[in-house]
């Protein structure tokens, strides 16, 4: 509890933590059950006691509501998951990069599709992509070349990214701005989860080649061996001189 500067009684520090359970002040709540469920407005004091009964906390979850709106929940876990969700939020912004391609207005079609092919890459791998249009001499002109090649880009890539920036003219250049359709984290863990799959298969594969020279080693082994072929002098009497 601090004083006021100004009117000389006592006031409860800022908080931007929600209210819950005895420190809900209204007499009356509109409830949320745990599930999302609306139970309707009821007294504090029996939504206290359904929050006791039901082992879970009263949340005040919109406090400038008439009347306020508060919702069962387990209030610890609640936090814990949303400061996981803010970590991995900061992790994804500060991982993300922003890579740049150039193009020409009048791209052959071999060298677009290279270009091409390296976007789609960094938009799997979660990064932001720069597409930058780079006009010269009487092509400056020809602003719909650049325009038309950037929508036909983003068209052939909208699997794997959208547009964050529309294009806009620059100068000399053309700037649009593609952003991948997956996190960073989640594109990582899917290239982790596809070179282990690889790995696995890889292993599969030599088990298997061994396991079959094994079996080929062991059927030479147990094969009998080949007959001698009789021939004439086989047949004689060995006690006759020749």
């Amino acid at each position: 509890m601090s004083v006021g500067p100004h009117h000389g009684y006592l006031e409860e520090p800022i908080s931007t933590e929600p209210r819950i359970n005895e420190r809900i002040h209204a007499n009356e709540v509109r409830l949320v059950g745990p599930n999302g469920e609306q139970v309707g407005i009821v007294r504090i004091e029996d939504a206290l006691r359904l929050a006791r009964e039901a082992d879970l906390d009263l949340v005040e979850v919109a406090a400038q509501a008439r009347p306020p709106v508060a919702k069962l929940m387990d209030y610890g876990k609640f936090k814990y998951e949303s400061a996981q969700k803010a970590r991995e939020s900061r992790r994804n912004q500060a991982n993300t990069v922003i890579k740049e391609m150039k193009l020409r207005p009048k791209i052959d079609a071999h060298d677009y599709e290279t270009k091409k092919g390296h976007v789609v890459r960094f938009l799997r791998g979660g990064d932001k992509v720069k597409i930058t249009i780079m006009f010269r001499g009487r092509e400056q002109s020809r602003p719909e070349l650049g325009f038309n090649l950037l929508k036909r880009l983003a068209d052939d890539v909208a699997e794997d990214g959208t547009i964050e920036s529309q294009p806009r003219q620059d100068g000399r250049n053309m700037l649009m701005v593609l952003a991948p359709t997956r996190k960073k984290a989640e594109a990582r863990e899917q290239e982790k989860a596809a070179k282990a799959a690889k790995a696995s298969q890889r292993q599969a594969d030599a088990e298997a080649e061994a396991r079959e020279q094994a079996e080929m080693r062991a059927a030479h082994q147990a094969s009998p061996p080949p007959k001698k072929r009789r021939g004439p002098a086989d047949n004689l009497d060995p006690d006759i001189d020749l």
